[in-house]
């Protein structure tokens, strides 16, 4: 299993628009972290949803890394996100996902996405990801 250091530098050098680091990874899981600024705000001051999507995907796919190592051509097959709350804008988000079902052609997960500090999740999402064939 790589490590979060590992995942993050791969992630920094095959997703440079992705700013997403790993804080934790197993086998049934991940915790990601992305440090929010004034360019992920829409107007009125709170996180755009397309950052708090990007959250759900890279800690979903990140969690396949701890499963089956690190897999570059695993897919987003589908991805449903639910927002639950306002995102504090002066905080990181954490995705937290754990592994619902790790198959020969397909990983199923769910993430919840906190705003650093905040005990309740502002977003809940569900995917899947489709692996390449061997």
């Amino acid at each position: 299993m790589p490590t979060p250091a590992e995942v993050t530098a791969f992630l920094a050098r095959e997703f440079p628009q992705n700013p997403c680091t790993v804080d934790a990874l197993d086998a049934r899981g991940a915790i990601v972290r992305r440090r929010v600024g004034t360019a992920d705000l829409r107007p009125g001051g709170t996180v755009a949803g397309p950052v708090l999507f990007a959250v759900a995907d890279s800690a979903l796919y990140v969690a396949l890394f701890g499963a089956l190592g690190i897999t570059p051509m695993a897919v987003t097959s589908s991805l449903n996100i639910n927002f639950l709350s306002r995102p504090a804008a002066d905080r990181d988000l954490i995705g937290v996902c754990s592994l619902l079902k790790v198959g020969r052609t397909l990983v199923v997960g769910e993430v919840s996405i906190y705003s650093d500090g905040h005990p309740a999740p502002v977003a809940h999402a569900v995917g899947t990801y489709a692996l390449p064939r061997g």
